[in-house]
């Protein structure tokens, strides 16, 4: 791998913090891919919501560590892929030291708005599960130098959590 492409690319430490720190400060980076055919694209993060650890009943880690689970307990950095609806690849950064379970749901990238979509654009699949984010060929995030305003909403799509934890205000998106 070139310079070039290690360059802006986010360091682990980065990832290896608080999923309440990490979200935000994703929004304004690239989403850097690489097909296989060698062509490369980036997107900016538009939109991400946290999780956080066992007690955050949103959080897939909240019934413990499970072997769908296993990946949010290493050390962030890496992917966590999952399924929903039979047919809608979701792309969470994994945050926080190992056996702290948080991840980072990425929610929109600039041109596709919803994580269904953006997994379909940039050809997701769970082959990417635990995919090292500081060492992958095919799928990093580079600091694009900038620092967005961004407002919080409640997370969406997580009412069997209960009222508090469908309400917390832990999705971020950049303010237009």
């Amino acid at each position: 791998m070139s310079n070039a492409i290690k360059e802006g690319r986010l360091d682990p430490v980065f990832f290896r913090r608080d999923v309440l720190e990490v979200a935000p400060e994703l929004l304004g980076k690239f989403l850097v891919r690489k097909f296989d055919n060698g062509r490369f694209v980036k997107h900016l993060i538009t939109e991400v919501e946290a999780y956080r650890g066992e007690e955050d009943l949103a959080c897939h880690a909240s019934k413990g560590k499970t072997p769908r689970t296993s990946v949010m307990y290493e050390p962030g950095g890496v992917l966590y892929i999952y399924l929903i609806y039979g047919m809608y690849w979701m792309m969470n950064v994994v945050t926080g030291p190992e056996d702290h379970p948080q991840a980072v749901l990425i929610r929109g990238i600039e041109g596709y708005d919803g994580p269904g979509k953006l997994t379909r654009h940039l050809k997701i699949d769970k082959t990417f599960n635990n995919e090292d984010l500081s060492t992958s060929p095919r799928i990093w995030i580079e600091d694009a130098g900038l620092r967005p305003e961004y407002t919080t909403l409640p997370r969406i799509g997580v009412d069997y959590a209960g009222e508090y934890w469908k309400n917390v205000p832990w999705r971020y998106m950049i303010r237009l």
